[in-house]
């Protein structure tokens, strides 16, 4: 009987250099094509973080709005409410303190609030965690405007853009999205 003879040779044979390098060249094509994505998606979240927030705040501004009579938020005096034991809320008609005051606070009709739902003070608060950050910028600032004139930011600064008189919020930036869309116009 004739013992087979395997060759050695055959029985250490690996992968040549050029397959490697064919592998390596596919792995790198394949991050070539997978890691813009990742940086697109972050983009994306913001600008879907963005529309997020100004939903929150819309809806707060209509439901205060309904509540008081008429009045948007920060078009009248924030201070007026019966608030013993608690703090009253600040700001004078048509200013950024107001707005804030009155959307995350508790409220009297007259627009009046105080951080405790005590006396006359029993509307909402509208936002109980404050005054959202703009996602792109992560800026708080609002930019209050006592006009009629629908609103169109001029520079790229960040924050919210707010009219008192007509309750449209926006973000107060004239720079576009990834679309190719005004931040001002979500």
């Amino acid at each position: 009987m004739k013992a087979k003879h395997t060759n050695l040779s055959q029985l250490q044979r690996g992968f040549t250099l050029v397959e490697l390098l064919i592998v390596v060249i596919i792995l790198a094509i394949l991050a070539a094509i997978v890691i813009p994505q990742f940086s697109n998606s972050t983009v994306d979240a913001q600008e879907a973080a963005l529309d997020s927030n100004l939903n929150a705040l819309r809806s707060a501004i209509d439901l205060y709005r309904a509540q008081h009579g008429g009045a948007y938020p920060g078009a009248v005096l924030a201070t007026g409410a019966t608030c013993t034991g608690g703090t009253a809320g600040t700001g004078a008609a048509g200013t950024a303190a107001a707005m804030t005051s009155q959307l995350t606070m508790f409220s009297n009709a007259a627009g009046g609030t105080c951080n405790l739902s005590v006396g006359t003070a029993t509307l909402g608060p509208y936002l109980r965690r404050g005054i959202p950050a703009e996602p792109v910028n992560n800026n708080t600032a609002i930019a209050v405007s006592a006009t009629a004139t629908p609103l169109a930011p001029a520079a790229a600064t960040g924050g919210w853009a707010y009219s008192t008189v007509t309750g449209q919020i926006v973000m107060n930036s004239n720079a576009n999205d990834s679309h190719g869309v005004a931040y001002s116009t979500h």
